[in-house]
């Protein structure tokens, strides 16, 4: 049995544990601002090629790494160890902190399967309160937190950046669809955070209970909320209340029976997404295409190919208590 233990320093130049709360200014950390976190001796961010106004910059080799910590896409093995850890790190901070916050898109999809994250993904998708993200922004942007971790010499640290774009809930700011990201300053990997909204649109016509993200994704308070407890990636975790509804009208219904998908193949006795060809560990498997792109599309639910089906059953939610220390991973 192993704990995850977790220090947390805040970057000097950065920090917002102050007194005072500073108001966050429209600025990006840049690399040079990362020397001694960073251990990449050139910024392969996208900043250059990207618009002023845009504060999250992908780097220039693949749009789910920062190229402020990274060099390369990382092997199919490694990039599955390392997202375990970033999301496992991401819940124990978060519940530490008392934030509020729940898994979505490919990761909820993930945890319908087989309580993990899907092995074709290479990021990890989260939503935070309103409330919780203002509260991350006052006390915890540009905080680095260490985690001794099992098998990881010397443990691994994650920055917790938040975008000051943030409090401007609007869709039309295209550009900052992003409020927070968890990254991973070993390999460049990261937890998108995006923040739930309530419609302000919706309400102003008479409305009531219509929430939204900045990425226009759009939802009904009641099919979030009241969010259930459950496990995944052998965490507690949130998920929002009517996951299924949500699931078949992100990515189709065929997307919770589909067994066959991007090179693997769902094995209901070992319950895992296992790879139909070995040699398929050296393609860079990914959701695609990236956002913008009809949602349905990125999931086991796509209309392309072909592939074989299961019936299953909605999987209960599982209840995982929480003790008063560091929390145990099997």
């Amino acid at each position: 049995m192993v704990f995850l233990q977790p220090v947390v320093i805040a970057l000097a130049l950065f920090s917002f544990l102050s007194e005072a709360l500073p108001a966050l200014q429209p600025r990006d950390a840049d690399f040079a601002s990362l020397r001694g976190l960073t251990t990449v001796s050139r910024d392969r961010s996208g900043k250059k090629g990207d618009p002023v106004d845009k504060y999250f910059h992908e780097s220039t080799f693949h749009p789910h790494y920062d190229g402020r910590f990274a060099q390369r896409v990382v092997s199919y093995d490694t990039r599955r160890t390392h997202l375990t850890h970033l999301m496992q790190t991401y819940l124990k901070t978060m519940h530490g902190i008392r934030a509020e916050t729940w898994i979505m898109h490919g990761s909820l999809l993930g945890w319908w399967w087989n309580r993990k994250i899907m092995p074709w993904d290479s990021d990890v998708d989260v939503q935070i309160s309103e409330q919780s993200m203002t509260f991350l922004a006052d006390f915890y942007n540009m905080t680095v937190h260490h985690y001794d971790l099992p098998g990881v010499k010397g443990g691994r640290n994650y920055l917790l950046e938040v975008n000051p774009h943030y409090k401007n809930g609007s869709t039309d700011d295209r550009l900052n669809v992003i409020d927070a990201r968890w990254i991973d300053t070993e390999t460049g990997l990261f937890i998108d955070i995006t923040t739930l909204r309530r419609n302000e649109t919706a309400e102003a016509l008479g409305l009531k209970g219509h929430m939204m993200c900045k990425d226009k994704h759009h939802y009904l308070h009641k099919d979030i909320f009241p969010l259930r407890d459950s496990v995944f990636e052998s965490m507690p975790v949130k998920i929002p209340f009517a996951y299924s509804q949500l699931l078949e009208e992100e990515y189709g219904p065929r997307a919770l029976t589909r067994t066959e998908f991007e090179h693997h193949h769902f094995d209901t006795k070992k319950m895992e997404w296992v790879l139909m060809d070995t040699n398929e560990k050296n393609l860079i498997i990914d959701e695609r295409p990236f956002r913008g792109a009809k949602p349905h599309r990125l999931g086991p639910g796509g209309s392309g190919g072909g592939g074989t089906s299961i019936n299953l059953r909605d999987p209960d939610t599982e209840v995982m208590h929480v003790p008063g220390s560091a929390l145990e991973i099997s």
